[in-house]
């Protein structure tokens, strides 16, 4: 292995308060190393230029503006410009812990992986709408965490908001693709295609913030449960029955709720028990009774948005036939040069 020179490469669209937050970030970084940072401006109309400048003499920094051609894209821009060997991929709504250069380069001297992915973790700083959704996304007894990843697995599915790749992988891949979600999972499946390793670096988390709502939670998670059936459909070897839970906890719970309507409330008396250790363990964590009660909605959006997306991309591709880019426009960027 070549000696390590790092490039993070991160996209924004309209979020220069949270380019200026992750900046912020990078400057309080333990350790004395060498990289640089790529901001590559998606088509924004609020630009991050002005904060880019702000940094320019603390920061090793470069600032690319391009035309809005979505995330996968505008990383694989990045890439192409970076001088680095090693790229780090960040979503602009992330913070770097002190800590965060000094595990990322101790992972990759002791455990290379040519693309490597870590947790998300809530700050404290977070809203508690923030860390309930936090703990949805990253709970074991959900759909979230790290998608069922072991720091032992070498086919983990890194996801893009932390995430790093070799230039080497890069180039024989030809990065992500242009389907948003979906572009990180599709590019870890074509790495472990060609030979390259993935793997979980558990220790290498970021604060990831989640700029979110509740609606903007449900059509997040909504996205996710469309995705997967298509790269099932283009990775077929990839398909798994796990997939199915949200889908059948959805239609379970209902049922439950129509059999306790009759009479019968041993189904719905489980489901109870399921929200009442979720709710337990969200307390555990967060040490919040609001964060709690609130992480309860979080998984029900969770479940039923990623269920029902799941169900619907599923008939439209497995029954009828249907073509994903024409059947669900929205969910695919076009390529710009």
């Amino acid at each position: 292995m070549n000696t390590l020179s790092l490039s993070f490469i991160i996209p924004v669209y309209n979020r220069p308060d949270e380019v200026n937050e992750l900046l912020e970030s990078f400057v309080n970084l333990d350790g004395e190393f060498d990289y640089e940072i790529i901001i590559i401006e998606d088509g924004s109309n609020i630009t991050s230029k002005k904060v880019v400048d702000s940094y320019s003499e603390v920061l090793n920094i470069s600032y690319y503006f391009k035309t809005n051609s979505g995330p996968g894209d505008s990383r694989n821009f990045g890439m192409k410009k970076a001088k680095g060997n090693y790229f780090i991929i960040l979503d602009s709504d992330c913070l770097l812990p002190n800590q965060y250069l000094k595990t990322v380069f101790n992972n990759l001297n002791t455990n290379y992986a040519d693309c490597f992915g870590g947790p998300d973790a809530a700050h404290e700083s977070f809203t508690s709408l923030q860390k309930a959704i936090n703990f949805a996304m990253t709970s074991f007894i959900t759909t979230g965490g790290i998608r069922g990843g072991k720091a032992s697995d070498k086919k983990f599915q890194p996801r893009s908001f932390n995430m790093g790749i070799s230039k080497e992988a890069f180039e024989a891949s030809k990065g992500f693709g242009v389907i948003h979600p979906g572009e990180d999972p599709d590019l870890s499946i074509r790495l472990n295609k060609l030979g390259f390793t993935t793997k979980l670096y558990n220790d290498a988390f970021v604060y990831h913030k989640r700029r979110i709502s509740w609606s903007k939670f449900y059509t997040q998670v909504h996205k996710f449960g469309l995705v997967r059936p298509i790269l099932n459909h283009w990775h077929p070897s990839t398909n798994r029955l796990v997939f199915w839970l949200p889908t059948l906890f959805c239609l379970l719970f209902i049922a439950s709720i129509i059999f306790a309507i009759l009479g019968y409330k041993l189904f719905i008396l489980l489901f109870g028990l399921y929200f009442l250790t979720a709710f337990l363990l969200a307390f555990f964590t967060t040490k919040s009774f609001i964060v709690s009660i609130q992480s309860i909605l979080a998984i029900c959006v969770q479940f039923f948005g990623y269920g029902y997306g799941f169900l619907k991309s599923t008939v439209a591709i497995k029954v009828f036939n249907k073509e994903p880019e024409k059947q669900f426009p929205k969910l695919f960027f076009k390529h710009v040069e």
